[in-house]
């Protein structure tokens, strides 16, 4: 099991012992899947105010997928975001689905930093796995589409590992050099785990 330190002021995530714990006893049965990054739309070269319409889209799916279910008609969103047509930058709904999700996993993983110049190493590591726990059991409403065999889903798995993994990586390290956890802490096996843990049967 992995020890940290005591730390009177890092919020609970899990229990220590859930959360924290020896790189053999996640990695018995993972083996990391190949598979491509997922590429990220090409918007650069469109104009401002096109950019924005599809930010706004995204946050609106986002909010709208959370309350209402990834089913909603196109045309609800469109109509909530104030965009005149949806259809030109996401063909199909999984295009849009695919494109909440990279959002999502991108303001997770950009968190890392932002509580690693905050907070000491084990307090940020510990409020930045809250976060990927709460973007995990958010996320169950779309696990359904996400497995749906859909190609457009195919590549968010790599883009997951992408970004989650060289974020928590420093986390932990930092955690490391503090002395508060063991060195042998793999970011791809606690990511797995805790995953696993926030996971509830249907």
């Amino acid at each position: 099991m992995l020890r940290p330190k005591t730390c009177q002021t890092a919020p609970p995530v899990f229990t220590r012992a859930q959360v924290h714990f020896h790189r053999r006893t996640c990695r018995s049965g993972h083996r990391r899947r190949s598979g491509q990054v997922a590429p990220v739309p090409a918007h650069r070269n469109l104009r401002a105010d096109a950019k924005r319409n599809i930010e706004t889209l995204v946050r609106t799916a986002r909010d709208i997928f959370a309350t209402s279910g990834v089913e909603t008609p196109m045309r609800e969103i469109a109509d909530r975001a104030g965009v005149g047509t949806i259809y030109r930058n996401f063909p199909q709904r999984s295009d849009l689905i695919a494109a909440v999700f990279r959002s999502e996993v991108d303001a997770c993983a950009e968190a890392a930093a932002d509580l690693a110049r905050t907070y000491p190493p084990g307090e940020a590591l510990d409020r930045w796995m809250q976060r990927y726990v709460d973007f995990i059991v958010a996320k169950r409403g779309l696990a359904a589409a996400l497995h749906s065999g859909d190609p457009a889903f195919e590549a968010l798995p790599a883009y997951f590992d992408s970004r989650f993994e060289p974020a928590l990586r420093r986390l932990l390290d930092a955690t490391v050099a503090a002395e508060e956890i063991r060195p042998d802490a793999n970011p791809y096996d606690l990511l797995r785990a805790v995953a696993s843990l926030g996971h509830k049967p249907d």
